[in-house]
């Protein structure tokens, strides 16, 4: 998976915490690529998932800052109210700008600006989630030519969001979580 991808992007709502735990702390130290996540957050609080899934998870975990570069085998957490973007030059940005689908930060935005950024050599994880944010971004990677995967709906603990990347982009892998991390770790011992 080194020599193809260069990073994943994971998108969650309801259900989130669960659906992540089953994945991240999975992945090994040594797991060589980025991964920037967004999950819907309320507004105006502070976000514990960077601490918490820091004692869980055997690589980096912290939160998203803005203008930092886009290191290996680090897990980054888009902040509390706002968009997290992957610039071309391979760093990341924060954004205020309007909520997408009423969520800030969107799945949409951070899948459509790593899809620019990282074209083919991305991959698209669609979480459990109970609105649409997703669907659009992953589209947009799968057009790129990058990877999608979408947790099975029948699993989630909220189909919409799953259900809406389907339909979106057929031609993305429905899996069940335990398939979607082995997925992720399989290129690191090819």
């Amino acid at each position: 998976m080194a020599a193809r991808f260069d990073a994943v992007v994971v998108g969650a709502s309801a259900g989130a915490l669960e659906a992540l735990s089953a994945i991240l702390p999975l992945l090994p130290p040594h797991f060589p690529l980025p991964i920037m996540v967004v999950v819907h957050v309320p507004p105006g609080r502070p976000s514990a998932l960077a601490e918490l899934f820091a004692l869980k998870c055997q690589m980096v975990v912290k939160e998203a800052e803005d203008k930092e570069p886009i290191l290996p085998g680090t897990i980054y957490f888009a902040p509390p109210g706002y968009h997290l973007l992957v610039e071309v030059d391979k760093t990341l940005a924060l954004s205020s700008d309007e909520p997408v689908l009423f969520s800030r930060p969107s799945v949409d935005v951070l899948f459509e600006t790593a899809a620019d950024a990282y074209r083919e050599r991305l991959i698209a994880v669609v979480l459990t989630g109970a609105n649409s944010d997703g669907a659009q971004g992953l589209k947009a990677v799968v057009e790129a030519g990058g990877v999608g995967l979408i947790q099975d709906p029948a699993t989630a603990h909220s189909a919409f969001m799953p259900d809406a990347a389907a339909k979106a982009s057929p031609e993305a892998l429905i899996m069940t979580l335990a398939s979607i991390t082995e997925y992720l770790q399989k290129g690191l011992n090819s």
